[in-house]
């Protein structure tokens, strides 16, 4: 495979798996779309305590209290059912976001903490898919700006117990789907990955502005994870 251009569509945290919608040549076009695009992910969810990340590669910077052995499905429900739909969320220090050029997290490795925005963003959908009192797993499809990792933190103070999450996985991205997708290292081993290219009269309507013809190998994107 060879391009002139190249790209993804929206970077994941360090500790998350998932779909990683990658373009090549004029299919790059599709790029800012997919910045914009609707996102779904799976989420597990560890009660009882908070980090200064959101995850499980974070320092520990709040417990529950002595004693604390779990929460109730009940509650919990109610508390997700409470974050679905429009709301402000404010991202966390542990991010690529820029502040004066240089992202939040090269500030928070300093130990500076500065003053956030809150960014408007929707919650479309939370679905319980597992319980056990110290933690859960959730699927979350939200808008585009959305941190997961925030939100379990929300949900934990919500719950009055902390929380982090301990795993996340990227599961759809706009019109595509992690259950279409093809890991790197089995792209990378094929001895025609090329035939593994959406071309570009293959994407889903609308992705591209205006009529296109049918692609050169190369121009296409790739779905990955």
């Amino acid at each position: 495979m060879d391009a002139r251009k190249a790209g993804h569509t929206g970077t994941l945290d360090p500790f998350a798996t998932g779909l990683l919608v990658c373009c090549m040549g004029r299919a790059t076009k599709i790029s800012g779309a997919m910045l914009n695009a609707d996102k779904t992910y799976l989420a597990t969810i560890a009660f009882g305590s908070e980090t200064d990340s959101g995850d499980l590669t974070g320092l520990e910077v709040a417990q529950a209290a002595p004693g604390f052995a779990g929460v109730n499905q009940a509650d919990l429900e109610k508390v997700l059912e409470s974050f679905v739909g429009p709301q402000s969320q404010i991202p966390p220090m542990i991010s690529a976001l820029k502040r004066d050029g240089k992202p939040l997290y090269e500030y928070a490795r300093q130990g500076i903490v500065l003053e956030r925005e809150p960014r408007q963003i929707t919650i479309r959908h939370i679905r319980l898919l597992s319980f056990e009192p110290m933690h859960a797993q959730i699927e979350v499809a939200c808008s585009k700006g959305t941190y997961i990792r925030t939100l379990a933190q929300d949900i934990g103070r919500v719950l009055g117990c902390f929380a982090h999450l301990s795993a996340l996985r990227r599961t759809q991205v706009g019109p595509f789907s992690l259950d279409n997708a093809i890991a790197l290292e089995a792209l990378q081993s094929m001895e025609l990955p090329e035939r593994m290219l959406l071309e570009m009269h293959q994407l889903p309507a609308g992705l591209v502005p205006g009529p296109e013809s049918k692609s050169a190998v190369g121009d296409s994107p790739v779905v990955t994870h």
